[in-house]
């Protein structure tokens, strides 16, 4: 290794990882799924919002679609 470069000779290119890093966002979850992806997350020995990172793109992947109607719940 040389003791010292020259970085002004170097080309700049672009990051070819740029698109896929991850961008931080909030967002307001239940303690129950928290702790669900918690102990997910512990016994597979990985962070929990990598877990939830993980389900989230199988979701994108598997192009899943929540169930948004609800059933009504009428009193007779």
């Amino acid at each position: 290794m040389k003791a010292e470069y020259d970085l002004a000779k170097l080309k700049s290119r672009k990051n070819p990882y740029a698109a896929k890093l991850k961008k931080p966002v909030s967002m307001r979850l239940s303690e129950d799924v928290i702790d669900y992806f918690k102990e997910m997350a512990n016994e597979a020995g990985v962070p929990y919002q990598s877990l939830i990172n993980l389900y989230l793109r199988d979701c994108v992947m598997q192009h899943r679609k929540v169930q948004t109607a609800w059933p009504s719940s009428k009193v007779q």
